[in-house]
């Protein structure tokens, strides 16, 4: 079934969204778009499988990692196509894949996390524009609103694992802005998105601030934010996993720029892609239950805005 929907946005732009054939993730996240080979990749997170979306051919090619349940990113490898590193439980692995091949083989490990605390698990991660790796762990096993044993980490080629943050419960979305100098961060458990200035030449992170806040008046109506993006011109769109939408905030006023509306509930990630860069594909899934359209892929056009490309990672 083919699912389509118009709608008037607050910005009062038409946007559109479709669904990437094929595209189904039952926990689709980290979606990463690459310019060398027009694809956006994905993971199905609790398969242990990678996906990628070719734009010109307009296929979705999914592989499973082999001796792997999980994958919660995958991320180019800077000068070395066929490798990406993935995060598998509490491991960062390097996985070599085609991006056809419907098999993939871890082929060393980068390095691991939190060795001892098997109830965790890598979650989401990305490079930052200097080619640094960041990303973190949450509680996979139990409660990770009541045990916040997760952490956010730093790591870049040829140096050691640094903690950025503790006292993390879901550790979540990332995005850079080099015009303003921060850094963008989630702890899902926060219910906030928070801001911090960055220094690029060093990759350190300071002055946290909180610029949007997603509680509402009853605990239970909280919106949980997932995974967000940033546009060139500094906004950013804050998917939200129990609430059906991605927000285009404005991070300087905390204002609400721009409502995306879906017909599923669980939205997970986004990020643009496509020749111009001007297509904003979301993650989604399907747990629980959730029924279809979830864990399907949407690519949304008509935002009148533009991003940036996913960044390799340099090992």
């Amino acid at each position: 079934m083919k699912y389509s929907s118009t709608f008037t946005s607050l910005q009062k732009c038409r946007t559109r969204w479709n669904h990437c054939s094929d595209s189904y993730a039952g926990l689709g996240e980290g979606p990463h778009w690459d310019v060398a080979r027009q694809s956006l990749y994905y993971v199905d997170l609790e398969a242990g499988s990678l996906l990628r979306y070719d734009y010109a051919q307009n296929k979705v090619y999914k592989t499973k990692i082999e001796g792997e349940t999980l994958a919660g990113f995958v991320l180019p490898v800077e000068g070395r196509p066929q490798e990406f590193a993935v995060g598998c439980g509490r491991r960062v692995v390097i996985v070599n894949w085609d991006g056809v091949s419907p098999s993939a083989k871890v082929v060393r490990t980068l390095f691991e996390v939190q060795p001892l605390m098997d109830k965790n698990r890598l979650n989401d991660a990305k490079v930052d524009p200097r080619g640094r790796f960041f990303g973190g762990t949450m509680r996979y096993i139990g409660d990770e609103f009541e045990f916040r044993h997760g952490e956010l980490y730093r790591w870049e080629a040829g140096g050691q694992v640094s903690v950025i943050k503790g006292d993390v419960g879901i550790s979540n979305g990332l995005a850079w802005d080099e015009k303003a100098k921060k850094f963008y961060y989630i702890d899902t458990t926060d219910y906030e998105v928070k801001s911090y200035d960055y220094n690029f030449d060093t990759g350190v992170a300071t002055n946290p601030k909180v610029i949007f806040n997603l509680r509402k008046n009853s605990p239970k109506d909280h919106l949980l934010p997932d995974g967000m993006t940033i546009d060139t011109e500094g906004n950013l769109y804050v998917a939200t996993f129990n609430g059906a939408t991605i927000y285009k905030v404005n991070p300087n006023t905390g204002k609400v720029l721009l409502e995306i509306k879906f017909p599923t509930k669980q939205i997970t990630s986004a990020a643009f892609g496509g020749p111009n860069l001007d297509i904003l594909y979301v993650t989604t899934a399907a747990k629980f239950d959730q029924p279809a359209p979830g864990g399907t892929t949407f690519k949304v056009t008509g935002l009148n805005a533009t991003g940036y490309p996913g960044v390799n990672l340099k090992v």
